[in-house]
């Protein structure tokens, strides 16, 4: 799992019956560097699987793989990414060096 930060959304003018009536967001992977430094870097988007109603900005924990279709088991859904929580805060405490 990772956060990532929610930059936008995805519409579909045609979808797989799957994907009818889903929430799709685009969202981009966090660095511990890019949460530090208030950046949001551009180079890794991902389409996310969202049921929960994450917003601009927000963060959310990622699942990717394998593991983003679990929550629909046993109906499968052609995900490889989704949104499994909204973040309401993240607070890193670590020692540089230890």
């Amino acid at each position: 799992m990772r956060i990532a930060k929610i930059i936008g959304k995805v519409t579909l003018s045609r979808a797989v019956p799957e994907f009818q009536g889903a929430s799709l967001k685009l969202a981009v992977p966090m660095m511990l560097a890019d949460i530090e430094e208030d950046q949001t870097p551009l180079d890794d988007l991902l389409v996310v699987y969202d049921e929960l109603g994450a917003g601009h900005d927000s963060f959310i924990a990622l699942s990717e793989g394998g593991e983003a279709a679990q929550p629909f088991y046993p109906n499968m859904k052609p995900v490889d990414a989704y949104n499994a929580a909204i973040l309401d805060t993240v607070d890193i405490r670590y020692r540089p060096g230890g």
